[in-house]
């Protein structure tokens, strides 16, 4: 059975970086698309950025130009610079089947699998 452990959450001050790291297990992961989305208290969560199989990468649009994600094979972190106090969330690393990316929360918690997350603030 999949499982993601996610880490390297923590504090920062506004214009700060942090990275966060996830292992993916228990799974083919050429096979599967990986990714990362956040969710702030009394929000939805929403996808952050995504890698799949072939290489390909998305980013939602408060992601782009800040975050980088990066892939190498069950291995996946998110390189986060110049955050803000709106970019304080819990993170969740996923992982779902499938060929394109996706940002999609309600499709991941439908077909695929998150972690435990890990919390970034940022004051």
């Amino acid at each position: 059975h999949v499982q993601l452990v996610e880490s390297g959450g923590g504090s920062v001050q506004a214009g700060g970086s942090l990275t966060l790291s996830c292992v993916g297990y228990g799974y083919q992961y050429s096979s599967y698309i990986m990714g990362w989305a956040r969710q702030a208290p009394g929000k939805e969560r929403e996808g952050v950025a995504s890698f799949d199989s072939d290489g390909r990468i998305i980013y939602a649009d408060s992601a782009k130009g800040r975050f980088t994600i990066s892939r190498d094979n069950n291995f996946a972190s998110l390189e986060m610079n110049d955050l803000q106090p709106e970019d304080t969330a819990m993170y969740f690393c996923s992982a779902i089947r499938g060929g394109y990316c996706t940002l999609d929360a309600q499709l991941i918690s439908l077909f695929g699998t998150w972690g435990r997350g890990t919390q970034v603030t940022v004051s």
